[in-house]
């Protein structure tokens, strides 16, 4: 279990979305062995490089481009330095991996990832409700509105809400207006239950509930701007269904009715 990582690449962590527990075995244990530590500091929780040994160089992304970045990594491996990349949440999701691991690749630097607990995940748990329920929605749409970087022409809200499924749209909360307006201009109702979530996990959560048609208003009433998750469907309302898994009435592979 205690036996040490490969020195020889770069170590990218999802630290999830903020309580310092809600990440992984793996990542904690990297932490606790990092020489280096490239941190996202405008969206983890600082609490997280408590794990780290008190010698490890610790380094706020927040106010560095990607060469400079991308420095930090190379020189920390070329060293023999065990370098850990701390981004919130999953990498997988709005993350910039990509962008970076392109770079290393071209410095000849390898890298692994370890995956993380996303937003929407902490989001639902901290809510008590799956996005998935039986006969309201079985589908859930992950995005965001266009901002600076734009969306492709398929993936506008718009086009989206013509499903009226569960929906998580992130980077968007400072535009929610905007984001509702699109919403019931695609096809879901004013009434449509929409939940946001600032700061998911984290000790000062807020959770505002609504619908279409009111949560403008309370967003800016609670001067939410940023770090927060939108959640929308008829999944956060009062309609739900039995699944078959467990109807006493239902075969499957493991049980005979």
């Amino acid at each position: 279990m205690n036996q040490p990582f490969d020195t020889r690449c770069v170590w990218f962590v999802g630290a999830g979305p903020g309580d310092c527990e809600l990440i992984t075995l793996k990542g904690y244990r990297l932490l606790q062995q990092a020489q280096v530590v490239i941190y996202a500091g405008s969206l983890i929780n600082p609490d997280l490089l408590n794990y780290c040994p008190p010698q490890a160089e610790c380094h706020d992304s927040a106010v560095l481009h990607l060469e400079q970045i991308i420095d930090l990594m190379v020189r920390g491996v070329q060293a023999g330095k065990l370098v850990v990349r701390l981004q919130t949440g999953d990498l997988s999701l709005y993350g910039s991996i990509r962008e970076q691991s392109e770079e290393l690749k071209r410095r000849g630097i390898g890298w692994q990832v370890v995956p993380g607990v996303s937003a929407f995940q902490g989001a639902a748990a901290q809510l008590g409700i799956e996005y998935t329920v039986p006969e309201v929605s079985q589908s859930l749409i992950i995005t965001r509105i266009a901002g600076r970087t734009p969306m492709p022409p398929k993936e506008t809200l718009g086009a989206f809400a013509a499903h009226q499924t569960s929906m998580a749209i992130y980077l968007s909360v400072q535009r929610i207006n905007r984001v509702a307006e699109q919403l019931i201009a695609g096809g879901y109702p004013a009434d449509t239950p929409v939940a946001v979530v600032y700061k998911a996990s984290w000790p000062d959560s807020q959770t505002l509930r609504g619908t279409l048609s009111d949560i403008s208003d309370q967003v800016r009433a609670a001067g939410i701007r940023k770090t927060a998750l939108i959640l929308v469907g008829p999944f956060l309302g009062a309609e739900y269904h039995y699944s078959k898994l467990y109807d006493a009435e239902f075969s499957h592979e493991y049980r005979h009715s």
